[in-house]
């Protein structure tokens, strides 16, 4: 992987101080819609409450993240558990559609995990099929939202989203994060690009084929 170097003072210095604050300040005022939410995931679906899953972070150092149960655990015969779109309930959905499900990441943010804007972290078995050009988007701290997140979301390709992450490792500002806020704003209340084309959540990636030289 690529040895990233911060271009400029706000990524050397500032980024990860403002993102401390505004991820402790986020967590107090916002605390009266965590606990009712918390409240409502027990009830609806069950324990746990929080979703703890391995994901990888920056330099693909692996961090556990933290997210609101959306779906039941129900299995088929087998023992296996039935696919996303069954699992996912109206409650659910509710929580992604207003991106309430992703409240507990600013816990990640606190401990330094994750930063308020960046790549989003994907899952720990994607990490051997990501080309060499798509492996950059480990070389900053994984976000709560990004370019990828307000460009499509889940609407567009994995190929599309790497290359909006990677856009965003190489142009790290103060003002492309505020934009990326505002836009995050925006792509929230109006509940666009919550699902692909063909699934509940995102289909898995599965690699890509290296094209010039990515």
């Amino acid at each position: 992987m690529t040895n990233h170097k911060a271009k400029g003072p706000y990524e050397k210095f500032i980024k990860r101080p403002i993102d401390f604050l505004l991820a402790l300040v986020g967590l107090i005022v916002l605390s009266p819609v965590i606990i009712i939410t918390a409240i409502l995931v027990r009830v609806k679906l069950g324990s746990p409450v929080l979703f703890r899953q391995p994901r990888p972070g920056r330099n693909e150092k692996v961090f556990n993240l933290y997210k609101f149960r959306t779906m039941t655990d129900e299995k088929d015969a087998d023992g296996n558990l039935l696919p996303d779109e069954v699992r996912l309930t109206g409650f659910g959905k509710k929580l992604r559609s207003t991106s309430i499900d992703e409240l507990p990441e600013l816990i990640n943010i606190i401990r330094g995990d994750m930063a308020i804007v960046g790549p989003r972290p994907l899952l720990v078995r994607y990490l051997p099929r990501y080309n060499e050009h798509q492996k950059r988007r480990h070389e900053v701290r994984p976000g709560f939202t990004g370019l990828a997140q307000v460009n499509g979301r889940n609407s567009i390709s994995w190929e599309e989203k790497f290359d909006w992450d990677v856009k965003y490792v190489d142009n790290i500002t103060f003002l492309g994060d505020l934009k990326i806020l505002f836009a995050t704003v925006g792509v929230v209340l109006g509940h666009k690009g919550i699902s692909s084309g063909t699934s509940a959540t995102m289909e898995e990636f599965m690699g890509s084929e290296p094209q010039d030289g990515k």
